[in-house]
């Protein structure tokens, strides 16, 4: 019996984003946000939005998928879908998720967003909820609330199990900001980021200072995916889902201090499956885009997923190294949570398409696989490949 896979199975013949704005700053609710993004993914992709027939995205957002329908005037609403988890740790999943509608035939045309607008409610803000009850009452007694109170004793734990130093993330933050100046759609456009500006900044949670933490942002990112034969027929280069995964590791919704994998971005069971399917090596991705909502995770997370050892982490992150277009693994070329937006990852897809491509603002040269890591020390943690044509032949 032949294995089941996504690798080629499905494609992305479109992507669209919003103007990024800095956190309550947008003059759209959601549902407008998401609407824009949606319009300019179908307008890339050479297709008019009522064709569209499936919706996916994050389970936090708060736009009603028959709402976008009506308002788009979608002709036969298919399939609809919301990946669990919190944060962007789903993002690739609900890739994941697009691609198997496609595969399997319930959907023709689906389109991927998430959309934020955080007039009400601020998502690096600490709980506000008089009471707590679940896994945050392992962490709401001693004071960690926020997402950055949350992650940095996971970082830590990681750093000193590996005698990481803070150089390795600051050259995180410093490699974004770099490609930022580069993307005139990123926050952080115009405003370079130097060693001794990060070094300055102070801590918000120990070893995280300010630049090692993201943006928080409003806006919205969403792609089209279609079959491999509509998007052969489309304005842009087929863009292949060639391997994408989801899930949780052991006794992961504990929270932090409830897991024994303490010291690990989550993806252990979640990037062998990546690789098994893409039937591609580590060492075979030329760009990757991975989800920094703090500089630590992304340490971790390159690790979990083989791109490189936990002993060659100081030597592996430097500017130089992680720079399009010729490090050795440029990362997060459009600026990435740090230094674009913070779209829970989304936007990080839209860049990993890009590249694929040719059309990033930082662009590295013949892209044949591109790497997109949704989450990081989240409950729930994803991945997806896209690669070229020849990739999957």
């Amino acid at each position: 019996m032949e294995a089941q896979t996504l690798r080629g199975k499905a494609a992305v013949a479109g992507v669209g984003e919003t103007t990024y704005y800095r956190r309550g700053a947008s003059p759209d609710p959601e549902t407008a946000l998401a609407l824009q993004a949606i319009i300019r993914a179908a307008q890339n992709a050479g297709l008019n939005p009522k064709d569209i027939d499936g919706f996916v995205s994050l389970r936090e957002d708060d736009t009603e998928h028959w709402d976008l329908a009506a308002s788009l005037g979608v002709k036969d609403l298919r399939f609809s879908a919301r990946p669990w988890g919190g944060g962007g740790g789903a993002g690739a999943g609900a890739t994941a998720i697009a691609a198997a509608a496609i595969a399997t035939g319930q959907a023709r045309r689906v389109a991927v967003f998430r959309a934020i607008s955080q007039k009400r409610h601020r998502h690096g803000q600490g709980s506000q909820a008089p009471t707590v009850s679940g896994w945050m009452a392992l962490h709401a007694p001693y004071g960690e609330l926020s997402p950055a109170q949350l992650y940095a004793p996971k970082i830590r734990r990681f750093m000193h199990d590996h005698g990481v130093n803070g150089e390795a993330l600051r050259a995180i933050a410093l490699a974004a900001n770099r490609h930022a100046q580069a993307n005139p759609r990123a926050l952080m456009y115009g405003k370079p980021l130097t060693a001794a500006d990060y070094d300055a900044a102070r801590f918000i949670v120990e070893p995280l200072r300010l630049y090692d933490c993201c943006l928080e942002s409003d806006g919205a990112a969403a792609m089209i995916i279609v079959s491999p034969e509509e998007a052969r027929d489309g304005p842009n280069r087929p863009c292949f889902i060639v391997g994408a995964a989801m899930g949780s590791g052991h006794r992961n919704a504990a929270g932090a201090f409830g897991s024994p994998e303490f010291g690990e971005s989550h993806f252990g069971s979640v990037a062998p499956r990546l690789w098994a399917m893409a039937k591609v090596s580590p060492a075979e991705v030329d760009v990757a885009q991975c989800y920094d909502h703090f500089t630590g995770g992304v340490l971790m997370s390159l690790v979990d997923h083989g791109l490189v050892a936990a002993e060659a982490v100081n030597a592996f992150f430097t500017v130089e190294n992680l720079s399009a277009p010729g490090g050795r693994l440029p990362l997060n070329t459009s600026g990435g949570n740090l230094a674009e937006a913070h779209i829970h990852g989304v936007s990080l897809q839209v860049e990993a398409v890009r590249q694929v491509w040719g059309q990033s603002t930082s662009q590295v040269e013949n892209v044949a696989l591109s790497l997109s890591i949704a989450g990081s020390m989240t409950f729930m943690a994803s991945s997806v490949l896209f690669g070229s044509e020849e990739t999957v032949n």
